[in-house]
């Protein structure tokens, strides 16, 4: 991002994503992005949990039992007191909170309140997994930080820009209207971050840009990006629909639930947890790291092969649908873990698609890791293609003091 953040001087934000087995943490200068320091609760309601800690160059990695989400985050709290730095001796602003879904009601960030818990918590059927977990996050924060200001920064708020034609599923009305069935999408914090930071890297008004944005990690998903605005993006109602992910199918012919049903008698539950969790790269080479994934590739294993082949096919299947959408595209950009680092993922999935001026040039694009917003496409393209190294943690650090600061 430019150095013009919208945050004036130093404001420390403790941003707080609570997963169903999980805490992570950061202390992030909105202003800068500095991140004083980050860490991770992990298997919380285990014997066996711990808690990782990172604060400069020093890792520290503690073993020890997690009952519950409270007990999480004061973890995570006596760990800035043993580790440092110590919040005792820092002026910490506000607290800013990941919330998965914020249904059609939250378009932006939301000072947590009860009405807003309430809120949250009607919206927990349509995000089952994730929504029950950021409500624990948020109620044991107000516990331990009764005097802090609390934001809650929405994952889905970014594509509350959708048209109506866009997030319109052709279902019977009563579904749409009363269930809530529609497209949402998601990583928006991810996108919002990477929109301005693409825009920066161009030199241009992001309200002048035309993207398409491909958010590559565990989690895939590609969103055009018009003037600014969401207009069209890959996953739905849930994360499940879109790219082929990690352990997530991505696209699949509806009807396949009622096939599987009829076959094996398998449940809802039983079908919906094998498309999300052993489906993807896993269902398809066994393996869902990417890096292992290359090794596989590398040893001539074919279900490994097929499994990339398949990858990079339905990136370009959605770059070409949503360059259609937008008419015309200012530049692709990949971000996230597998688009941050696979030189060879950015290279096979944009191959071929030169007629419609994008291309990426071998000796930019083929250092692989990058860790600054970069262009790796050849020299006066029509379309430039651009790696931009996402900061979830300080764009919710960001959107959090705008809300502290807008009710000052």
């Amino acid at each position: 991002m430019s150095a013009d953040s919208g945050v004036r001087g130093s404001a420390l934000v403790l941003v707080v994503n609570a997963g169903s087995s999980s805490l992570k943490y950061s202390l992030v200068d909105a202003g800068s992005g500095e991140e004083l320091a980050d860490g991770l609760v992990e298997r919380i309601g285990e014997s066996s949990g711990a808690v990782t800690h990172r604060h400069g160059d020093d890792e520290h990695r503690d073993e020890r039992e997690v009952a519950d989400h409270e007990q999480a985050l004061r973890a995570a709290l006596d760990a800035f007191d043993e580790h440092g730095p110590s919040l005792d001796e820092v002026d910490i602003r506000a607290v800013g909170h990941r919330v998965v879904h914020g249904g059609a009601r939250f378009s932006s960030p939301a000072l947590v309140d009860d009405a807003l818990v309430a809120a949250v918590t009607d919206l927990v059927p349509l995000a089952p997994l994730h929504n029950p977990a950021n409500l624990e996050g948020l109620q044991v924060a107000r516990k331990l930080f009764p005097d802090l200001p609390q934001v809650a920064v929405f994952d889905t708020a970014f594509h509350q820009t959708l048209p109506e034609h866009a997030y319109t599923y052709a279902v019977p009305r009563a579904w749409r209207d009363e269930h809530q069935i529609r497209r949402y999408g998601f990583h928006g914090t991810s996108y919002a971050f990477v929109t301005g930071a693409a825009a920066d890297l161009l030199g241009r008004p992001v309200d002048e840009l035309n993207l398409v944005i491909l958010h590559l990690g565990n989690g895939c998903s590609v969103t055009a990006v018009e003037r600014g605005r969401s207009v069209e993006t890959s996953m739905g109602l849930t994360p499940l629909e879109g790219l082929v992910m990690g352990t997530r199918s991505g696209d699949l012919d509806p009807a396949v639930h009622a096939h599987l049903h009829r076959q094996l008698g398998w449940s809802l539950d039983d079908i919906d947890r094998a498309l999300n969790k052993e489906s993807g790269l896993r269902g398809l080479a066994g393996e869902n790291d990417f890096r292992r994934l290359d090794q596989l590739r590398e040893d001539g294993d074919a279900g490994a092969e097929l499994a990339f082949a398949v990858y990079c096919h339905r990136i370009r299947k959605y770059v070409g649908a949503y360059y259609a959408v937008l008419g015309t595209v200012d530049a692709v950009v990949f971000t996230a873990g597998v688009g941050e680092n696979s030189a060879t993922v950015r290279a096979h999935a944009l191959a071929g698609l030169e007629r419609l001026g994008i291309a990426v040039d071998e000796e930019r694009n083929g250092v692989g890791r990058l860790t600054e917003p970069t262009v790796v496409s050849p020299e006066g393209s029509e379309v430039a293609v651009l790696v931009v190294p996402t900061n979830e943690e300080w764009e919710i650090a960001r959107q959090t003091m705008a809300v502290v600061d807008g009710q000052a």
